[in-house]
């Protein structure tokens, strides 16, 4: 657990307080579409995965591509509604300069597409902290490795360099297969139980925790 030169974060219930706005955002499809109702935990469990995968895994009775167009384009209407609320966690901004400032390399890992991550990078004005990116309709969606494999690929990098930060398990399992380490936060989506499976270094209450447990562990 020794040089750790990369931070991979994932956005949604890490970064962005934005669970309940995803959840929301998925009611309001599934009305439009005139769906079979989902409770918020059922919603709130698919955050992470890719878009196709959560409709599909929140449907499973459903397996067309012409469905899940659907489906996401009514979603989208919601989720990017002009009065969506969304706010980065307390702390979040603060952990991410201290992190930039003390020479970690910064990246995100995320179930968004690459139209979310870059509306949500727009708005809280935080593309200039981060290397690279990987979304998951760019890519093979959590829990397989290959998103933290790319970004590993251009910054040229070694999964024993680099360390994954999340809070659900596609997160941590997602590291777990791509050989890299992880810490699971418990504020999101997923709760400590449900994190402490994939054998995390240490599981967060918030976010502004990070710095000191990256240097208490020797991580450097």
């Amino acid at each position: 657990m020794k040089d750790i030169k990369l931070v991979i974060f994932d956005w949604d219930g890490t970064l962005m307080d934005s669970v309940m706005h995803i959840v929301g955002s998925l009611k309001g499809a599934i009305e439009t579409l005139n769906l079979e109702s989902r409770n918020d935990e059922a919603l709130k469990n698919i955050i992470g995965l890719g878009m196709r995968e959560a409709i599909f895994d929140l449907f499973p009775d459903q397996d067309s591509i012409e469905f899940a167009d659907r489906f996401t384009a009514a979603y989208r209407e919601y989720f990017f509604a002009k009065d969506a609320k969304q706010a980065l966690f307390p702390g979040a901004l603060e952990t991410l300069k201290h992190l930039k400032e003390s020479q970690y390399q910064l990246a995100v890992a995320t179930g968004k597409s690459r139209k979310g991550l870059k509306y949500a990078l727009n708005e809280t004005r935080l593309d200039y902290l981060f290397d690279e990116s990987r979304c998951a309709d760019e890519t093979r969606s959590k829990p397989h490795p290959q998103m933290l494999q790319e970004i590993l690929s251009v910054m040229n990098l070694e999964p024993e360099q680099a360390i994954m930060v999340g809070d659900t398990v596609y997160d941590l399992e997602m590291a777990k297969n791509a050989g890299m380490s992880s810490i699971g936060v418990n504020y999101g989506v997923h709760t400590t139980e449900q994190l402490e499976k994939f054998n995390p270094v240490c599981i967060l209450n918030n976010i502004q925790e990070l710095p000191e447990l990256l240097a208490s562990k020797g991580i450097s």
